[in-house]
């Protein structure tokens, strides 16, 4: 419901979640390779070619979280809007995963499945299966809203068994603090989107927290 004309040289913020930058290496190779879109590709860039486009002048970020990247761009998103730094931030996250090492490289270490299906809690599963989009909204502190972002958190696992292994305990504690920021209890919640990597290391930790 909002147009560029309006919007420009407004306060309206960007929060990015990117992840991959590998359109970057394939211009390079390219008879693109001397332009701007080859040259210009930080991921910080990213976002602030759409506050370009729009001329947005609020906070303007992207963030790498590897797959949190997205919604840890809307907890920065909604939280610039609590603290009234604005009151309009565009929340978006894209990946494009486009070589052909990187899928190499993941299923060297046993984290794409085989089966080329993703069973997400499921004793079959064997991993999950690698996929590539693009989404954003827009966040503000207006009254027509379709969905209201009652709380968020943002936490890290810490140690655990290896690098890319949860922790249940972390787990819990994000949980928690999600709940308390939105002031709710767990009863209230009726459905959860999980991260579901369809392994049988990390789906058994994840279920087990949310229980």
């Amino acid at each position: 419901g909002f147009d560029r004309v309006t919007l420009s040289g407004s306060g309206a913020g960007v929060a990015l979640g990117i992840y991959a930058t590998e359109f970057v290496q394939l211009l390079a190779g390219s008879p693109l390779g001397r332009s701007v879109y080859a040259t210009a590709n930080s991921l910080a860039i990213a976002s602030g070619r759409v506050s370009f486009v729009l001329g947005l002048q609020g906070p303007c970020a992207s963030f790498e979280t590897a797959c949190s990247a997205s919604l840890v761009a809307v907890h920065s998103a909604a939280r610039a809007l609590q603290h009234t730094e604005c009151d309009m931030h565009v929340a978006a996250g894209v990946n494009l995963m486009l070589l052909q090492a990187s899928s190499i490289g993941m299923a060297i270490a046993g984290m794409t499945s085989v089966a080329g299906r993703c069973h997400t809690f499921d004793r079959r599963a064997d991993g999950f299966c690698r996929g590539e989009g693009c989404g954003a909204m827009v966040i503000h502190s207006g009254n027509d809203r379709l969905v209201v972002v009652r709380g968020s958190a943002v936490r890290q696992d810490g140690r655990s068994a290896s690098l890319t292994a949860p922790n249940g305990q972390a787990q819990q504690g994000l949980l928690r603090g999600a709940l308390q920021d939105a002031s709710l209890q767990a009863q209230a919640i009726s459905s959860n989107e999980a991260h579901g990597t369809g392994t049988a290391l990390g789906d058994p930790i994840e279920a087990g927290s949310l229980a």
